[in-house]
């Protein structure tokens, strides 16, 4: 934790950056200036740092374990770590995946404006820290299992924190959410942030909402960790609380002033499609969809799927995970890229609309999956088949399918609601590819659905990934404290909620 720390003693001399500098041209939305600024200045830069982790970092590690992105022939020694699970090179200090350290980052950035919102009496920005701070919690369990949660907010006081069982963290995430929305419901008028809330504009009912579905998502995530008794008196306290989940329209999505400008665009846009001068990213040149992703569109008929690739001479070509092979099969000009505008007669596409799109940090088809699934698991007093339905339309919506498709897209067998939690995350599944790809890793290791096959790279068929080994960082900073966790090989040991 020692160089997460050295972080927090700059940020608690100079803070980030705020939204009104994103229009800026010398000035970069996704990688904030460190000023000492006020609290409307510190909230967007902290937000777009989360969302930043959420769709580029995590969202990539979801989508190559998740089943949806391979590699083309001649991107074959591209993610080498990803395709063969190589959970010492992944921790590395200097090359690896650094989850662990960007969480915590954040989640000291939202510490150091609960402390000046409580200074302030300002709130609705304490709530809103809590609630992200949470987020960053419940992601790091999600990777890591045991973690560092009351000392890990106390900044250079600990510097070697104790660590806290998975179980423990989420629950106490959970209750750092409720603290946050009572902090955002005794917020006086006019109190509450505007614009510089870059996520929902200082609406307290979408924050409330959101904070909920946060619970939601962490509760079903330990649908299968025999805890039914804390789930049951969660969900029966997020249903006296009322505010209900995200629903139809209400996407958590963050847009803080991109522009047509290096540095300065949609960072997966930038990452994955094109830069300013419209050349093609590397990402996009050799990064293609699995043929098991493919499949499972055409085997539905599914009409997202010429929004979301394009067609090689009429046909969907897609490649294999892990492709130890170069074969000529899977080259670049034989395999299906994604579709942007300009492969789309400069429409919008399914997951490419423009540099300036919005980031999506939750979106509202996957809020109605979740409810679907609480749903049909007794949960919620409500339609599961409607919510599953409603969250279909949502994604096509999303994807710029006109929703005048749906009824026969819908009345497929394998499509058609059957009152099956499979259905419902099959479906799920489909929607958030490329989008919060992390969920579909998580729902793998929960339930086992869909079938996504091995990486062919893997030391082993049996081999799987279930979770990350604590950083070299950690490693050698409070090593003492992480090897009281035990074993964490990501191939044999697993998170607290992962029973399969």
């Amino acid at each position: 934790m020692k160089n997460i720390l050295k972080l927090f003693l700059l940020f608690t001399s100079v803070s980030l950056s705020g939204c009104s500098d994103f229009l800026d041209v010398n000035d970069n939305p996704n990688s904030p200036v460190s000023e000492n600024l006020s609290l409307s200045a510190k909230l967007p830069a902290a937000l777009v740092s989360s969302v930043n982790q959420e769709t580029i970092q995590i969202n990539q590690i979801g989508a190559f374990w998740g089943g949806y992105w391979g590699t083309s022939s001649e991107g074959v020694n591209l993610f080498p770590d990803m395709k063969n699970y190589n959970g010492p090179a992944i921790r590395h200090q200097r090359d690896g995946i650094p989850v662990w350290e960007n969480a915590y980052t954040n989640i000291l950035y939202y510490q150091l404006i609960r402390e000046q919102a409580t200074t302030e009496k300002a709130s609705f920005y304490a709530g809103i820290a809590k609630i992200m701070q949470a987020w960053h919690f419940l992601r790091l369990v999600d990777f890591y299992n045991n973690i560092p949660f009351d000392e890990g907010l106390q900044g250079t006081k600990f510097p070697t924190p104790k660590y806290e069982t998975g179980k423990s963290v989420y629950e106490k995430s959970i209750a750092l959410i409720s603290e946050g929305m009572t902090d955002i419901k005794s917020a006086t008028a006019g109190s509450q942030p505007n614009t510089d809330d870059i996520l929902f504009k200082g609406n307290k009912v979408l924050w409330l909402k959101f904070a909920n579905t946060i619970k939601l998502r962490a509760l079903l995530r330990q649908s299968e960790a025999n805890n039914a008794a804390y789930i049951t008196a969660e969900m029966q306290k997020i249903t006296q609380e009322g505010s209900g989940f995200l629903g139809v329209g209400e996407s958590a999505t963050i847009q803080p002033g991109y522009l047509l400008t290096a540095g300065k665009m949609n960072p997966f846009w930038e990452n994955y499609y094109r830069n300013v001068q419209g050349v093609t990213t590397a990402n996009y040149t050799d990064i293609r969809p699995t043929s098991f992703v493919l499949q499972q569109y055409q085997l539905r008929n599914d009409p997202r799927l010429a929004q979301l690739y394009v067609a090689v001479n009429g046909e969907y070509k897609g490649v294999l995970f892990g492709n130890p092979n170069a074969e000529s099969q899977y080259n670049r000009n034989v395999t299906s890229a994604f579709k942007g505008p300009q492969e789309n007669t400069n429409r919008a596409a399914g997951l490419f609309k423009s540099a300036t799109q919005a980031s999506v940090m939750l979106s509202s088809f996957e809020s109605l999956f979740l409810q679907a699934e609480a749903a049909q698991r007794g949960w919620l007093n409500q339609s599961a088949k409607s919510l599953y339905e409603q969250a279909i339309s949502e994604s096509f919506v999303y994807t710029g399918v006109a929703t005048t498709q749906l009824p026969a897209y819908i009345a497929q067998t394998n499509v058609a609601f059957n009152e099956t939690i499979s259905r419902i995350i099959e479906q799920k599944w489909l929607a958030i590819n490329s989008i919060s790809s992390i969920e579909a890793w998580n729902d793998f290791r929960r339930l086992g659905i869909p079938a996504i096959p091995n990486s062919l790279d893997a030391a082993s068929p049996n081999d799987r990934p279930l979770r990350f080994m604590y950083p070299e960082t950690e490693r050698q900073t409070n090593n003492v404290e992480a090897s009281k966790q035990g074993s964490d090989d990501m191939i044999s040991a697993r998170v607290w909620w992962d029973a399969n």
